[in-house]
């Protein structure tokens, strides 16, 4: 008899999977938002009901670049004049003048050599490790526990072996170096500004282990560049560490509220990963109005240290509100603050009845973002929330908790 073959059922699976999902509370819904360059941070969401205002609580443009009026005049002169997008890859037709000024900025900035653009982060992470830790033989990675997805990605792509350290742990770190051959290709992976604990890495002394045990270090400063330092040079500046990190990965869609992502290092190193980065090579590049945008934001913020000051004392005030209304949340040196729950679907509702009820707009954090048990909420506040709306917020959680 012939054999019975059960048809592949793709299309269920997947809807099985999904369910699944929402059944733990943990599957992802996204709110349409109208952004208002006038009264950032809050917008409006509007229904058949009709229009409600919203104070957003989530977002990461902490010091409120992407409405800054002289940074949307410069994307739009460079608009009119070049266009919205770039036509090309770097090596096609996708270099303008608009990228070496912006690259040169950014090198000023974390006082390198020279800076490569991608266009995000994540993408500069995940190729910028992965095209280095190949170029050495036998490569080690030694990665903190905590480090984002995307220098995950990065380690995966390289297919080296890996070591993972606890969590900003340095007499794990010095074990694992300690017990690696001394001349063997080593890279360090951190953070400056972890951004679900919010905590802040050790740099001097990770840089110190580096040059003890013969290693590179890459650090990833994406929630700390624009906001610490003397003009914004992210953490590593402030612990004044710029010239012993070998590689700093940042982000043009945080602090200076435009998009894209960028790696500063020396000359040789960026020219490898320009060189042999699939990630850069075979992509669009970023729009040359966009890179107007970033340089006058950066620019900007390198000048105004008052902004920073008024941004972490926001900070400071939300920290002191919550304190006020008996709300407990994690303790950390870093501008991230976060409520644990402990439970995806009581944090969802937890969001839901913050907006309905008091037209507060925060998203629950959950698993695989953090490790089931952490569910919560991250609240971002920015250098323009108002004291009253730190206020009120604080106000709406204890009620709702």
């Amino acid at each position: 008899m012939p054999t019975v073959v059960s048809e592949i059922t793709y299309e269920g699976q997947l809807a099985e999977k999904l369910a699944l999902l929402k059944q733990q509370g943990n599957y992802r819904y996204f709110l349409p938002i109208k952004k208002s360059a006038h009264n950032h941070p809050t917008f409006d969401h509007i229904t058949e009901g009709g229009k409600k205002t919203i104070v957003n609580w989530t977002s990461n443009d902490y010091l409120g670049m992407s409405v800054d009026t002289e940074v949307i005049a410069a994307f739009t002169d460079a608009a009119q004049q070049e266009g919205v997008g770039s036509g090309g890859t770097r090596n096609i037709s996708g270099t303008t003048t608009q990228h070496r000024t912006l690259e040169k900025t950014i090198a000023q900035l974390h006082q390198k050599q020279t800076a490569l653009l991608f266009t995000s982060a994540y993408v500069a992470n995940s190729t910028a490790i992965s095209t280095l830790a190949r170029a050495f033989p036998n490569t080690l990675i030694l990665s903190d526990e905590e480090n984002h997805a995307s220098m995950i990605e990065g380690v995966k792509l390289s297919r080296c072996e890996k070591r993972i350290f606890r969590h900003n742990d340095m007499a794990h770190l010095e074990f694992l170096l300690a017990n690696t051959d001394f001349d063997r290709p080593k890279i360090i992976l951190f953070e400056s500004v972890y951004s679900m604990s919010g905590s802040i890495a050790p740099i001097e002394s990770i840089c110190e282990l580096a040059k003890k045990y013969n290693a590179l270090t890459y650090i990833d400063e994406v929630h700390g560049v624009g906001m610490y330092g003397a003009h914004g040079e992210g953490v590593t500046g402030e612990q004044n560490c710029l010239d012993k990190v070998d590689v700093i990965n940042g982000t043009l869609a945080k602090s200076f509220g435009c998009v894209g992502g960028y790696v500063a290092a020396n000359e040789t190193i960026v020219d490898y990963i320009r060189s042999f980065g699939e990630g850069f090579i075979f992509t669009s590049s970023l729009p040359p109005a966009l890179c107007a945008a970033a340089t006058k934001s950066i620019e900007k913020v390198v000048e105004n240290d008052r902004l920073r000051q008024h941004f972490h004392q926001n900070v400071k005030i939300l920290r002191g509100s919550l304190l006020a209304e008996n709300i407990a949340f994690e303790e950390n040196a870093s501008h991230i603050t976060r409520i644990i729950i402990g439970d995806s679907k009581k944090t969802k509702e937890v969001t839901d009845r913050l907006f309905h009820d008091f037209g507060i707009y925060l998203q629950p954090i959950n698993y695989p973002t953090v490790p089931k048990g952490r569910e919560g909420l991250r609240i971002v506040v920015t250098a323009r929330h108002t004291s009253a709306q730190i206020e009120h917020l604080a106000k709406a959680l204890k009620r709702v908790l």
